[in-house]
């Protein structure tokens, strides 16, 4: 298993010289970022324009009275398709990381690259993954916060072990839970370090706050290749291999 260096180094390898596509790999999770920064930093200002102009501090009764109506407002069902079309995305580029960690190919397409997931094989796949995740993740959250905060990270590795088996023609004699199983085994006694590995890009997220978002144009498809780059070394071969014809009696709720 590389180290965190190792992994932040490999990333920075591969991307050297093709920035330009690694950004455009990534630009659907980066532009909507920027726009909400900026968002967010001009709503701040005209609040305190306003403030400043406004006798009795009405403003704030006025705006936190406004914002208490517009948030009973709140569709529910479409944050949950928003979340899931931002998961296909998410996935279908991180896919095409992969891939590309592995081959060294930086040759492919990057339209497709960002649309990898939308295929015959993977579409429905990965929505499915994402219900059964999203479900098992809810229900750990009602529990507490902490069981919910460590099954996302038992879970977080679901989508690449089924591109894996997936890819090496396996899956036959697997059904969705199994590659949820397969992701809590795999981390097992890896929670907290991909824990630390996320957190480590955390004077990195500063930095691009204070760039009004800017930074982030390197920063997403940096941190995203690290990620791949530590399932790759995580999981090494295993699930590229002939697929197995043993059963997993192991229950899916284990911690």
């Amino acid at each position: 298993m590389q180290t965190r260096a190792e992994l932040k180094q490999e990333a920075k390898n591969l991307l050297k010289g093709h920035w330009g596509k690694a950004i455009g790999l990534n630009i659907l999770q980066i532009l909507p970022l920027l726009l909400g920064l900026f968002v967010v930093v001009g709503i701040v200002a005209a609040i305190f324009v306003t403030i400043s102009q406004s006798p009795n501090g009405s403003f704030v009764n006025d705006f936190a009275r406004e914002t208490g109506s517009n948030g009973d407002r709140t569709d529910f069902f479409s944050n949950i398709f928003s979340s899931l079309i931002q998961t296909l995305l998410t996935v279908g580029v991180n896919y095409t990381l992969l891939d590309w960690l592995r081959t060294k190919k930086s040759d492919f397409s990057v339209v497709r690259g960002i649309f990898s997931v939308f295929t015959k094989r993977d579409f429905l796949a990965v929505v499915v993954l994402w219900i059964v995740q999203t479900l098992f993740e809810f229900f750990w959250y009602l529990v507490f916060i902490i069981p919910g905060i460590v099954k996302t990270y038992a879970y977080s590795q679901t989508y690449y072990i089924y591109k894996d088996i997936a890819d090496n023609g396996g899956g036959d004699d697997l059904n969705y839970l199994d590659y949820v199983t397969k992701s809590r085994q795999l981390m097992k006694g890896h929670k907290f370090e991909y824990f630390v590995l996320q957190l480590s890009f955390l004077g990195w997220d500063i930095l691009a706050i204070l760039t009004l978002g800017i930074g982030e144009i390197w920063l997403i498809p940096y941190k995203n290749t690290t990620y791949m780059a530590y399932y790759r070394s995580l999981a090494g071969d295993q699930f590229r291999k002939e697929p197995s014809t043993e059963t997993n009696t192991d229950a899916y709720f284990e911690a």
